[in-house]
C-alpha cells in the first residue's frame, strides 16, 4: 500500500481580482445607499416645507379638567373595589349604579334589594370586605311592590 502525503498547510494563491472586484462592489454599495438617503432626506425637507404652519388647537379649561378627571377614573384600582362588592354579593340584592368621586375618595353604590333584611345584610357584608371603610347607608326607598332601592357611600382604600 502506498502512501499519501497531504500538506493542509500549504498556501494557495488566490486570485488577485477577486478581493479588489469584493471592494469595488461594496463601495457602490455604499454610494447607493448615500444616494438614496440624500434623496429622501431632501424629500422630506420639501414636503415639510409645503406643510401649512397652524398653531395647536386652542384647549379650554374644561377640556383639561375632563380629561385630567378621566384619568384619574381609569387610573383608579378597580379591581379592589369589584373583589369587595363581589364578596359581598348575594342573590337578594341586585346593583344598579357604582359612582366612585376621586376627589373624595369615596364610592355610592346604588341597588335594589328583594326586602329591608336583605339590605341590611348587605350593607353589613360590605362593612366586613377589605377595600371599603365606613360603609354606611345613606338613601333607603321601600317600593309597594316589595323591592328596596338603596344608596350605600363608603370610603374607598386605593392602596
Amino acid at each position: 500500500m502506498q502512501r499519501i502525503h497531504i500538506d493542509f498547510g500549504a498556501a494557495r494563491r488566490g486570485s488577485p481580482w477577486l478581493g479588489r472586484l469584493l471592494l469595488v462592489v461594496a463601495a457602490a454599495v455604499c454610494l447607493d445607499a448615500g444616494l438614496t438617503y440624500k434623496g429622501l432626506r431632501d424629500a422630506l425637507k420639501t414636503n415639510e416645507a409645503r406643510l401649512p404652519r397652524t398653531a395647536p388647537p386652542k384647549v379650554s379649561l374644561q377640556e383639561v379638567a375632563a380629561a385630567r378627571e378621566t384619568v384619574q377614573r381609569l387610573s383608579l384600582p378597580w379591581d379592589g373595589l369589584f373583589v369587595a362588592l363581589e364578596s359581598a354579593a348575594n342573590d337578594k340584592v341586585a346593583l344598579t349604579v357604582i359612582e366612585p368621586d376621586t376627589a373624595k375618595g369615596t364610592v355610592t353604590i346604588s341597588a335594589d334589594g328583594k326586602d329591608y333584611l336583605a339590605v341590611l345584610s348587605y350593607v353589613s357584608n360590605l362593612s366586613r370586605t377589605e377595600g371599603l371603610e365606613r360603609v354606611q347607608l345613606v338613601r333607603h326607598e321601600s317600593k309597594q311592590s316589595g323591592p328596596v332601592s338603596f344608596a350605600v357611600s363608603a370610603a374607598w382604600v386605593t392602596k
